[in-house]
């Protein structure tokens, strides 16, 4: 039996986490030369970025609302001409739109696969087949929701390995922001979106000294988001608008990584996963975490990561200060979280995890 075909959708607009994994996924498939092929919205932001995935055929498709028939229609239609065993979905758009006939392929139809990064409203996700989810703690909600135990799979999302960046590089970075020589650079990945907490983080900033060991103090803002307008203004507010540095999204943050003395991580609650824990790690970084769902599964305090309260500036502060103050603690950290990372998720191990269950539902 030859290797499964899986048909990868993404229907979103704009370019959040889901999106950003979608495009990670999708190039580990190709590079290790899983059958796969890609749909996504045309003119997406995701769109804008498809020229990096050279190795997958792509399909650009509608995606105009969950209630749209023509790119219903359009979703049909390909799953029909290229006759995939599976077929993933990521978000609510692509999979309410993904509806497969059961005669699709003389009898038996793909399986359809909903990926879930996130506590959704699971109503849009009830007629997948399976479902994927990047945290226990998820694939546990998922079940006493009523998904059945034996069709809910639990498979976390994977960190890119850190890649060479020359020394010049970074120099040339630190000038283009306008960091001092000797600052003490905090980094702060993520969409500006309420779940990730910069308004905490920005407030703990506040509470911190400008200068720590004689060393001033910069918070790299790395994302973009809606709420942007909103965290300049609280920024002002504050005073501290001349310690943040504001470069946008990167499609390649790791010059950035290599450029910052520690991660910080303030998400709330809600937050699923986080990427961020895993990309510190990889990047061997100190990193400060809130202490939301998902890093409670992953993280532990004092170990991989300085683990605070959601929502609590005054903490965050101190982490913050601690990691400075004790770099023989943060040394260690860094030791420690960069052996979890490659034993427990690297790129390869995971994808092997999905192309398993792939093998595993296109028979039965």
């Amino acid at each position: 039996m030859s290797e499964p075909l899986s048909l990868q959708l993404v229907g979103s607009k704009a370019l959040g986490g889901a999106e950003r994994w979608f495009l990670r996924f999708a190039a580990a498939l190709g590079t290790c030369g899983a059958r796969a092929e890609l749909g996504i919205r045309r003119g997406s932001e995701l769109d804008g970025l498809a020229g990096n995935l050279t190795h997958l055929p792509l399909h650009r498709l509608p995606f105009l609302s969950v209630w749209d028939p023509w790119s219903r229609l359009a979703v049909s239609r390909l799953i029909r001409r290229i006759r995939p065993d599976l077929v993933q979905t990521y978000m609510g758009r692509a999979t309410r739109l993904t509806h497969l006939s059961p005669d699709a392929k003389g009898g038996r139809g793909p399986i359809h696969v909903a990926r879930l990064g996130g506590y959704y409203k699971l109503d849009p996700y009830l007629h997948a087949h399976a479902w994927i989810g990047n945290t226990r703690g998820l694939c546990d909600w998922m079940v006493r929701q009523g998904l059945p135990a034996g069709r809910v799979f639990h498979i976390y999302n994977f960190a890119d390995p850190a890649h060479p960046v020359a020394a010049p590089q970074v120099a040339v970075l630190r000038a283009a922001l306008a960091l001092p020589k000797d600052a003490w650079v905090l980094l702060a990945p993520g969409r500006f979106v309420p779940v990730k907490g910069h308004a905490d983080l920005l407030d703990a900033l506040a509470i911190l000294p400008r200068e720590i060991g004689g060393r001033p103090l910069r918070l790299i803002l790395l994302g973009d988001g809606p709420l942007r307008p909103e965290l300049e203004r609280q920024a002002a507010r504050l005073g501290i608008a001349d310690r943040l540095v504001w470069p946008g999204w990167q499609t390649d943050p790791g010059p950035y990584f290599c450029l910052a003395d520690q991660v910080v991580f303030p998400s709330l609650e809600e937050e699923t996963l986080g990427n961020v824990i895993l990309e510190a790690w990889a990047w061997g970084r100190p990193l400060v975490a809130s202490l939301f769902r998902g890093a409670r599964e992953i993280a532990r305090h004092g170990e991989d990561a300085w683990c605070v309260p959601c929502r609590d500036p005054r903490a965050l502060a101190a982490g913050i200060r601690t990691l400075i103050e004790e770099p023989l603690l943060a040394a260690s950290m860094v030791e420690r979280g960069g052996r979890r990372v490659q034993a427990e998720f690297g790129r390869d191990a995971i994808v092997s995890q999905y192309l398993d269950l792939y093998r595993t539902l296109a028979r039965t």
